[in-house]
């Protein structure tokens, strides 16, 4: 029988156990010391790395946990998971809340309960395909960057003992607009760190999570639909375990303003196309390259039970805003690869300048009241805020392609 998590260990990261499992060991006492009896939010729990978050918090045993997701399905998914897992820890207080962060209800909520420890968010716009035009790339703004200092705002009221939230390793020399939104929300969170410890991770992909397109094959392979992938995209991945154990390194262990990384090495990077093959060779079959998504398409409506080979398109990749490689720590930025034995934690960030940030505030928000604004003018006022950003227009959308 196919198994995810053994399909992602021996094909995808080709680890057979977490890499920062040492790490765990190593800061048991800390973490334990940090999480026992404390109140915890988690933003966007329900998600991929927020579930995983969750599940390697739990066995410290937090006093309380609330989560708060708008997909009040998956937060259904997420509470039968942990409360069928054997072994897991779920506090008598514990409220799955299905509301948005950003609402007057959780403001209620939020202020009623007197504030939380930990506060984790996790809700963002994360995929690269969230910028197809101006209103796309509005909704990502408003949801990673001036929804986020509205929750700062909030929690200033009450300050939590610690606050994390997830970047991205494409905030490091951003060429996309969600990578230049987590490199603004890097600048945003810090502004908030005279107040209360803020940290973040930058994130290698977190295989067959929601959304991505490895989760997209296995759906494809149950609806019998052909597989579609890039053939010149390579990048770095980690399990759903670990990215969940990343974030809780970086949430307890972190000290303010410093940002957390992965330790991967560039032969460690995975191409979608090899992942498709891998993955189609567990399910039995082999890949039948076709030349484009229409043929594809056309032979996997034709297949016949019992055939063994499998319609796939494998291309170049030709949309926007998909950035070559993949770094974490740019050339102005210092890194501690010392600290921990699979981390790497950027170090030495200032507070940013105030009154850029209130600027890049007014300017975003006067564009967005604007009826006519274009993708174009939006990404003219990132460029000015952020220099490096070398954003990469093709005109072409994922959502053009299978």
């Amino acid at each position: 029988m196919f198994q995810l998590d053994r399909f992602i260990a021996e094909a995808v990261t080709k680890r057979p156990a977490s890499m920062f499992a040492a790490d765990i060991e190593a800061n048991r006492e800390a973490l334990s010391a940090g999480i026992r009896e404390k109140s915890v939010l988690v933003i966007g729990g329900a998600g991929s790395i927020g579930s995983s978050f969750i599940k390697a918090l739990l066995p410290f045993e937090p006093a309380s946990l609330v989560v708060a997701d708008i997909n009040e399905n998956a937060l259904a998914e997420l509470t039968r998971d942990l409360r069928s897992t054997k072994g897991m820890f779920v506090p008598d207080d514990y409220v799955p809340y299905p509301m948005d962060f950003a609402s007057p209800v959780f403001r209620k909520m939020f202020r009623r309960r007197g504030g939380f420890d930990i506060v984790a968010n996790f809700s963002a716009h994360k995929h690269v395909r969230s910028e197809k035009d101006v209103y796309s790339v509005e909704a990502l703004l408003q949801n990673n960057v001036l929804h986020a200092k509205g929750l700062l705002d909030l929690l200033a009221e009450r300050p939590p003992q610690a606050y994390f939230c997830v970047s991205t390793d494409k905030a490091a020399n951003p060429v996309n607009v969600m990578g230049a939104s987590k490199r603004i929300m890097e600048d945003v969170i810090f502004g908030y760190s005279d107040r209360f410890p803020v940290k973040t991770a930058r994130f290698a992909n977190v295989a067959f999570s929601n959304g991505s397109l490895p989760a997209g094959f296995l759906a494809r392979i149950q609806k019998g639909q052909p597989l579609s992938a890039p053939a010149d995209v390579r990048r770095y991945f980690v399990s759903p375990e670990e990215s969940g154990q990343i974030c809780l390194l970086a949430c307890l262990l972190g000290h303010n303003r410093e940002i957390f990384f992965p330790k991967l090495e560039e032969a460690q990077m995975m191409s979608f196309d090899d992942i498709a093959r891998a993955l189609l060779k567990a399910h039995g079959y082999e890949a039948l390259e076709c030349a484009s998504d229409a043929e594809a398409v056309e032979k996997a409506a034709a297949m016949k039970q019992g055939d063994r080979r499998y319609p796939v398109h494998f291309s170049a990749s030709d949309t926007s805003g998909e950035k070559p490689y993949e770094e974490f720590v740019t050339e102005t930025e210092t890194a501690d690869m010392t600290r921990f034995a699979s981390l790497g934690v950027i170090t030495g960030k200032g507070l940013p300048d105030a009154a850029r940030v209130e600027a890049l505030f007014r300017d975003l928000n006067a564009a967005f009241d604007k009826e006519t604004t274009t993708k174009e003018e939006v990404v003219a006022v990132l460029r000015a805020y952020l220099p490096n950003f070398a954003h990469i227009e093709t005109g072409r959308s994922l959502d053009g392609k299978m």
